[in-house]
């Protein structure tokens, strides 16, 4: 069951990040990955939330951590597609938005988790 969990989750993650990506370039006409760093901080918000309902207020639903934190999560996020971005924004010589987009996703992810356990566990 963990196994099917986790499947699920995963493929719900990666369409909802497909669909979600799309949706954004369709506003977003410039080469800043935007669109990555939106869902990845956006990810870690809702990691940090899970991590505090899951863990800590609603312990009864710990079996659905493998759907909710590992699957679906796992693959609405990406350090792959994160890390290929920085690459190419390099390759392009456009230094400055290859390290703007490092900091700043690499900072409000961890903002987003820490905003997220702090909402969830006063709210």
């Amino acid at each position: 069951m963990f196994y099917f969990m986790v499947a699920f989750g995963g493929a719900v993650g990666a369409l909802s990040r497909y669909g979600m990506t799309r949706w954004i370039n369709s506003y977003w006409h410039y080469h800043f990955p935007f669109a990555t760093m939106v869902i990845n901080v956006l990810g870690c918000f809702l990691m940090g939330i899970a991590f505090v309902i899951i863990g800590e207020k609603m312990q009864s639903l710990e079996p659905y951590r493998p759907l909710v934190m590992v699957g679906f999560l796992g693959a609405f996020t990406t350090f792959s597609t994160f890390s290929l971005e920085i690459i190419s924004l390099i390759n392009m010589q456009a230094w400055l938005s290859a390290i703007s987009y490092l900091l700043l996703s690499c900072v409000l992810g961890v903002v987003g988790v820490a905003l997220g356990i702090f909402l969830a566990r006063y709210f």
